[in-house]
């Protein structure tokens, strides 16, 4: 099981709650302690970091090893997966592959595809249980070399798959404030399934099962999700293509409508054109006959007087106008304008007074 490694402050409390709030670690480790650690990284920077230490049960070839590794998790975990080392003891000697390099650090493609929340550090585990089951990362040291010095990882390279993650340099792993213990690391040893008890193939495949269980369904969550947000984008075009096919037939049902009244109305013009036509030709043909004087019927007699003052009073108003026109071009004298003048202006103000009084005789608004 792993175990929690750091020194625990104040400060670093939000840091904890922080990989609380997270992820659910009792339900993936089995705490030892907690302690954060202040980290010193190949750009000067320093940060607090969480480090989980401890071995994970490997099966090979029909036995389970005890794989030593080291997590480290930066301040943007969980959006950012942990920095992962193999962390042999002093007889163990790293095994170099394309998922770990000389310094024991790990490079998985679930670490390259990391995701929150989909990634998490279960899976995780678990995924290096595989790996490392096809690929051990350690083996055993031969006793003739026993003497040799434990082996120091040192930092990580500067080029790796995870170019924009600090890493811990000039020192195996981060160092920090204050002195950390660190319990001896079990050697590598080979517990069979009957004997230990503890982890059975059975339990690792179930694990596993359970871990590809939970992946599926989170993506078939998600193949549901984008089609229903995909089917509800559908229903609401459908709703705005419906809307729109009653609104065209509305315009088509009222233009329909309008169609009908002008043909309507076409038809009443084409009558009144027609009834318009046959009284012309009528009055045509008996425009010989008409007399003009009788063209005008009044309704009473009052009403004929006032046409007959009207008709007169205009004409002598005319007459009026003629004679100063024969003035102006020499026709007539000056006595006789004068004379015919004065008689007609005596006989049109009569005309006027008498029709002035005949048209208020009749309900009528004055002329002048």
């Amino acid at each position: 099981m792993l175990y929690i490694r750091s020194y625990l402050t104040v400060d670093n409390r939000m840091l904890v709650q922080k990989c609380a709030r997270a992820e659910p670690f009792k339900l993936i480790l089995c705490f030892k302690s907690t302690i954060c650690s202040l980290s010193v990284f190949n750009d000067g920077s320093s940060r607090e970091l969480m480090s989980l230490s401890g071995t994970i049960p490997v099966p090979y070839r029909g036995n389970t090893y005890n794989i030593p590794i080291c997590l480290w998790l930066l301040d943007t975990y969980p959006f950012n997966p942990p920095i992962c080392f193999v962390k042999p003891t002093s007889s163990m000697t790293i095994k170099t592959g394309k998922h770990v390099d000389a310094n024991g650090k790990i490079y998985l493609p679930y670490l390259h595809e990391w995701k929150y929340p989909q990634s998490d550090l279960l899976e995780l585990i678990q995924v290096m249980i595989v790996v490392f089951g096809e690929e051990p990362p350690v083996f055993s040291r031969p006793t003739a070399s026993s003497s040799y010095p434990p082996y120091q990882a040192t930092g990580p390279p500067t080029s790796n798959s995870y170019p924009n993650y600090p890493y811990p340099g000039g020192v195996p792993f981060p160092a920090t404030t204050s002195v950390q213990y660190y319990p001896p690391q079990p050697p590598v040893t080979t517990v069979g399934p009957s004997r230990d008890g503890t982890i059975s193939e059975d339990t690792i495949r179930a694990s596993l099962i359970s871990a590809v269980s939970d992946k599926l369904r989170w993506r078939m969550k998600e193949e549901m999700d984008r089609a229903q947000a995909e089917l509800n984008a559908l229903k609401r075009t459908e709703e705005d293509l419906k809307k729109g096919h009653q609104k065209l037939e509305e315009m088509v049902t009222r233009l329909d409508q309008e169609v009908a009244e002008v043909d309507k109305n076409i038809e009443l013009l084409k009558k009144k054109d027609e009834e318009l036509s046959s009284a012309l030709e009528k009055m045509e043909s008996q425009s010989e006959n008409n007399d003009i004087d009788e063209v005008i019927i009044p309704t009473a007699p009052l009403y004929k007087q006032i046409l007959n003052l009207y008709a007169e009073e205009n004409a002598i108003e005319d007459t009026i106008f003629y004679l100063g026109e024969a003035l102006r071009r020499g026709v007539i004298d000056l006595d006789v304008f004068l004379k015919h003048v004065r008689l007609l202006s005596r006989k049109q103000f009569q005309l006027r007074a008498l029709m002035q009084k005949a048209r208020k005789t009749a309900g009528l608004s004055d002329l002048y």
